[in-house]
């Protein structure tokens, strides 16, 4: 467990990880993503809803993407990317002082969403597609979120050797940019460019990569390894990732990024008195 641990946001804000679990509730502004593709595209009002809704069930974050990451999408601009999120981070920063992040690998996007109202950026890139992230991050104050992704690159055959080898590379970014160590918290990219095997071998591993030294935030919800061992569609699959959290928790995870909030956040409550640490 980390307790006494907590990530420092723009705004002075300090989100405690330690003796209770934190869920950050995905809000996906495309007409594309895996899951939940085209419920919210171009509709402000209905985002904040949904955001709100899931801040009401428990999410002590939102985080707001405006490209697909699924494998295959259509790439799309900056201008097209900040014209989906950007007003519903306004939107939503009126309505609640709930942490918001966004969910982009752009500098730009990044800078303008900060400047919106967001408090934390989450690149799935881990600051190496446009490692002026981590100076924009840096210079606002923003939390950081650096993933750890397979994609477009040589990986070793260990999972967690390749783990190092990628997130390493993003914490010297981050801080050769000079990115306060309080303010990044990494990911180790479930599902992005990793095999089933894989995906479960770093599940059941993901404890060997607290000595990095920073908390840990996991992504395996509706991934398609988890939807793949049920059978079943993405829609079914939340009691399955709230199961993947339990198991990423006892190995030292501190922040579970959902699309349904509810059955994680059951579940961790357990799992963390299971602990000694607070129900919800």
């Amino acid at each position: 467990m980390t307790n006494g641990r907590h990530w420092e946001v723009k705004g002075g804000r300090r989100l405690a990880l330690g003796r209770r679990s934190v869920i950050m509730g995905v809000l996906n502004v495309t007409p594309d993503s895996f899951s939940d593709g085209g419920r919210f595209a171009g509709e402000v009002k209905p985002a904040v809803e949904a955001a709100l809704a899931m801040v009401a069930d428990g999410a002590s974050i939102i985080d707001i993407g405006g490209e697909s990451t699924r494998p295959g999408a259509e790439p799309i601009d900056a201008q097209e990317e900040q014209r989906r999120v950007l007003p519903v981070i306004r939107a939503l920063r009126a309505a609640s002082d709930v942490a918001i992040s966004i969910d982009t690998y752009r500098a730009e996007t990044a800078e303008l969403a900060i400047a919106a109202g967001a408090c934390i950026v989450n690149d799935v890139w881990g600051g190496q597609r446009d490692p002026g992230i981590a100076a924009v991050a840096a210079r606002t104050g923003a939390g950081l979120c650096l993933m750890h992704t397979g994609r477009e690159r040589e990986t070793l055959a260990d999972v967690i050797e390749d783990q190092r080898a990628f997130l390493e590379r993003s914490i010297a970014i981050a801080r050769e940019a000079g990115v306060p160590h309080a303010a990044i918290v990494l990911d180790p990219g479930f599902g992005f460019a990793k095999s089933p095997r894989e995906n479960f071998e770093l599940m059941m591993r993901a404890g060997e990569l607290t000595d990095l030294g920073f908390p840990l935030l996991a992504g395996t919800s509706r991934k398609r390894f988890v939807r793949g061992a049920l059978d079943h569609p993405a829609a079914d699959a939340d009691v399955a990732t709230a199961a993947t959290s339990v198991l990423l928790r006892e190995r030292g995870v501190s922040i579970f990024r959902v699309h349904a909030v509810g059955p994680t956040r059951d579940a961790l409550a357990i799992v963390d008195a299971a602990l000694g640490g607070e129900s919800a």
